[in-house]
């Protein structure tokens, strides 16, 4: 009897060890089973360097979505963004879109001003306002051979 008690604990902690790892998976995959509510919308930059997919969309600092797919735009020659956004997030078409860096050698997340004084942008709109992240090693490039102007 003592010999299926330990195999019985012993088969709970198991069960219960693959259950919070597959929580863990979840929570920082940001995988979902049931399908978050969120609407697409699109951005193209002149560089996206160091955005990846997964990588959240603030506006206000707040999380509202993640970037979805990055592509390249042959036509307009430039990378095209494509961002899956929270419903209930209200996104103009005034709206700014900026790649940023989180503290100094961080992960680049996606920034929204959502604007406001033009008409509220459709599923699958297209932020037209758009600024690419400052290059810091061609800042520091340009300061020390002196192409930065005074």
């Amino acid at each position: 009897m003592k010999k299926y008690a330990m195999e019985t604990t012993v088969g709970v902690f198991f069960f219960v060890g693959l259950l919070l790892i597959g929580i863990m998976t979840v929570k920082l995959g940001h995988v979902s089973f049931f399908g978050e509510k969120t609407y697409p919308l699109s951005a193209r930059f002149t560089s996206v360097t160091g955005l990846r997919v997964g990588s959240p969309v603030y506006m206000f600092g707040i999380e509202v979505g993640r970037v979805e797919r990055l592509t390249m735009d042959q036509k307009d020659r430039k990378a095209a963004v494509e961002l899956q956004i929270n419903q209930g997030i209200k996104v103009y078409d005034d709206a700014i879109a900026t790649i940023k860096t989180e503290g100094l050698i961080g992960d680049k997340y996606l920034r929204i001003d959502p604007g406001g004084a033009g008409e509220l942008l459709n599923p699958g709109g297209t932020i037209t306002e758009t600024q690419p992240d400052l290059d810091i090693g061609d800042l520091i490039g340009k300061y020390a051979f002196g192409d930065v102007k005074k």
